[in-house]
């Protein structure tokens, strides 16, 4: 099976793409959701623990060092256990209210016009595009509702919907074949870098997203297409998801 580079959207301008060779190669663009379609994903955490007394880093430390935190997390992504189970261990861990935990978490989340851009110019142009995300859930709070995802891309995959979650490399290829495309020739974009190396060994090209502007830059190198648009406002966005 090819292995792909992993393309740091910060080394956008080294030059070691040699775009001319392969930019036909790439029919099929994912994304993820969180840091990536939206504002940076770690931003509200800290804000919550802002506004709740705690050291800003705690959400964080939870999801990544804490063998409990990762546990309830991971369980809450593959759907093996319900947003309400999940806040409220959650909100016990924390010491703080459960009632809308999920939704306080992501309060200050927003959508990265810009890049909503430039996945429509990709998808204009012909590109496959679609999400690959996980998920704390959507009952009863779903943060996906607003952005009407499957009317504006090609394939939705939510981890808690499938039972799987990054970087579980069933769940690359069950986005892969929900776009129609072969591994090869998808490009995957995500915010954390534990996510890339599961999709780069499956032949995916893979970029993690740092900076929207230089992300665009190499997807649009890749593609042999311009993708900046100026950050023009996505009109497949309800506004409900830009307030």
């Amino acid at each position: 099976m090819p292995r792909r580079r992993v393309a740091h959207a910060s080394l956008a301008n080294d030059g070691w793409c040699r775009i001319s060779m392969i930019q036909s190669r790439y029919r099929g663009l994912v994304l993820d959701f969180g840091g990536v379609l939206t504002t940076n994903f770690f931003a509200p955490f800290r804000a919550f623990c802002r506004r709740h007394g705690l050291p800003p880093d705690t959400i964080q430390d939870l999801m990544s060092r804490d063998p409990d935190g990762r546990e309830l997390w991971h369980r809450v992504e593959r759907g093996e256990i319900a947003q309400p189970e999940f806040e409220t261990r959650l909100a016990d861990m924390l010491g703080v209210d459960r009632h809308g935990l999920v939704r306080r978490l992501l309060a200050d989340l927003r959508p990265d016009e810009e890049m909503l851009a430039a996945v429509q110019a990709a998808r204009q142009g012909g590109v496959r595009t679609g999400v690959l995300t996980n998920s704390w859930g959507t009952e009863p709070y779903d943060p996906y509702e607003p952005w009407q995802l499957s009317k504006w891309l090609d394939a939705v995959v939510i981890s808690h919907e499938v039972g799987l979650r990054k970087p579980d490399q069933a769940i690359y290829l069950l986005t892969a074949s929900k776009l129609g495309i072969e591994p090869a020739a998808c490009i995957f974009v995500d915010d954390v870098a534990s996510n890339l190396p599961a999709a780069r060994d499956l032949g995916m090209t893979v970029i993690y997203h740092s900076n929207t502007a230089d992300t665009i830059d190499v997807l649009g190198r890749l593609l042999g297409m311009s993708l900046h648009t100026a950050g023009r406002p996505t009109s497949s966005t309800p506004d409900e998801a830009r307030t």
